[in-house]
Formats: C-alpha cells, sequence, structure tokens
C-alpha cells in the first residue's frame, strides 16, 4: 500500500508549534487517525465524521497504528527547520514563489495547488503561513502517511 496525504489549515498563530499541538489534540479528540479511522477524507470540514478518541493519549494511539501510524497530523509531533521523520517543516521561499508567484499565498491558492506534496517524503509534512490583504491568517499543514 502507498503512503496517503493529509491536509488541514488551522487560524494563524505566531508559534507553529502551538498550532500543530492544538491540532494533533483536536484530531485525536475528534477520533479522526488510524486506526479509528483507517482512512480519512480530506479536506476535514465541519461535516467530517468525528467518532471520537478511542485511546487515552496520542501515544497509546501511535503505538496501536503500528507501521502504517495514524495516517494524520498525529504523525508528527514537532516543527523544524529542515524535513526529518515526524515534523513539520516550513516550505522554503523558493518554492513558494515558484508555485504561487508570491511568498505570502492566500489559503485558496494552497488548496488549489498543492505540487509541493511531490516532494515531501512519507513521515513528514511541510507547513504554509497562508495570507489575506497581506497578514497572515491561517497555517496549512500536509504531508504523507508513513503507509
Amino acid at each position: 500500500m502507498g503512503a496517503h496525504p493529509y491536509w488541514y489549515a488551522v487560524k494563524y498563530r505566531p508559534e507553529a508549534d502551538v498550532a500543530l499541538h492544538e491540532l494533533r489534540e483536536r484530531e485525536f479528540r475528534a477520533g479522526r487517525y488510524n486506526p479509528v479511522m483507517p482512512f480519512i477524507d480530506f479536506p476535514i470540514t465541519q461535516a467530517s465524521p468525528a467518532p471520537g478518541a478511542q485511546h487515552r493519549t496520542i501515544g497509546e494511539a501511535l503505538a496501536d497504528s503500528h507501521a502504517d501510524g495514524t495516517r494524520s497530523i498525529l504523525d508528527i509531533a514537532n516543527i523544524a527547520d529542515e524535513p526529518d521523520f515526524g515534523v513539520a517543516y516550513p516550505l522554503s521561499p523558493e518554492v513558494l514563489q515558484d508555485l504561487y508567484g508570491t511568498t505570502q499565498p492566500s489559503l485558496a491558492a494552497v488548496e488549489a495547488n498543492m505540487d509541493f506534496l511531490e516532494d515531501v517524503e512519507r513521515g513528514q509534512c511541510i507547513y504554509i503561513v497562508c495570507y489575506t490583504g497581506g497578514r497572515p491568517t491561517e497555517l496549512f499543514f500536509a504531508g504523507y502517511s508513513f503507509d
């Protein structure tokens, strides 16, 4: 089986690690992770299924997902400056400029063109600060599951 892409947009926070932590907690509480939901339909909306967490902690959910991982943002524990497994790293200004013609893309532009995923490895995640009217408004996290 191949890796599965996932993506989420959340309200902008200047501390990407805080936004990541809040997103992980939200998705854990909603139960949107493997093995509770083996395959999640993205994008997540108000109407997305939310069966609720079926593990006591994110750590227990990760352990129960085995080599497949959770196929969700739960697999990403930290923010880093460079790509690595289990971390979210910022998409480079050069790639932003190439894809969107700006280093301050809107959420709509990012959702319309996710070609950057071609360069994201299994078990890794990128994040992009999205802008409206020159002001940061969302953080967009996107990556690939381990399997």
